[in-house]
């Protein structure tokens, strides 16, 4: 029988790296407890026509239909650490990829797989307290991001993290001050920190308030 730490153990692999039928529905599950800081995200990366987007970490990349809404002519790139949700996201985004305005690319979760200065936005959600180098991640992004782009960075709240208690295995949990410190070691200058707070139902069916924050950086 599994022990209650393994089981812990297993949800924070599991989020980190989704692999199998269980990451399958794991990624359905962010999909929902997830999805008001993802809308938020997108709503923050002001897109416009003929922009192209990457996205770090985007699991099965559901929410990809409402990034291609906001204007026209837009083009996105997942970049994801997991070979069966970078699978899954081509399988539920083939007509987005037929059309050639999406395309997924898998990396080791170091150096990005792309050329100096092409991307217009960069977004990623929830994935900051996996970054084993946030420093090189960071500056990573800077390399990829076109001069005058930006980068939306969505995290949930130290505090907050702390009470779910698969975070102690795995995760790196961080608040504002910690996030800002990271930056300082960085070339980006003058970030944006907007706090947001939801209400979203917990694995065990209770109303949780989650405070996080959403990070703007330009390049």
């Amino acid at each position: 029988m599994e022990s209650e730490v393994d089981k812990m153990k297993s949800i924070a692999s599991q989020l980190s790296c989704p692999s199998g039928e269980a990451g399958l529905d794991m990624a359905e599950q962010m999909n929902q407890s997830n999805h008001g800081m993802t809308a938020n995200t997108i709503h923050h990366l002001e897109l416009k026509a003929n922009e192209h987007v990457l996205e770090v970490g985007p699991g099965n990349a559901k929410h990809l239909s409402e990034i291609m809404l906001l204007a026209p002519s837009i083009k996105y790139t997942g970049l994801e650490i997991s070979v069966d949700m970078k699978k899954e996201a081509e399988r539920l985004n083939v007509g987005f990829i037929n059309q050639k305005q999406a395309q997924f690319h898998l990396y080791s979760g170091e150096k990005f797989p792309f050329e100096e200065a092409v991307f217009d936005k960069i977004m990623t959600v929830n994935t900051l307290y996996f970054w084993e180098n946030p420093s090189a991640t960071l500056n990573e992004i800077y390399r990829v991001l076109k001069p005058g782009g930006a980068c939306i960075i969505t995290y949930s709240h130290k505090d907050f993290m702390k009470t779910l208690p698969f975070t102690q295995y795995g995760f790196q949990l961080y608040n504002d001050e910690d996030v800002l410190a990271l930056l300082e070691r960085t070339i980006f200058k003058e970030p944006q920190v907007f706090l947001e707070i939801e209400t979203v139902k917990s694995k065990h069916g209770e109303m949780i308030t989650r405070p996080y924050s959403i990070l703007r950086v330009t390049k």
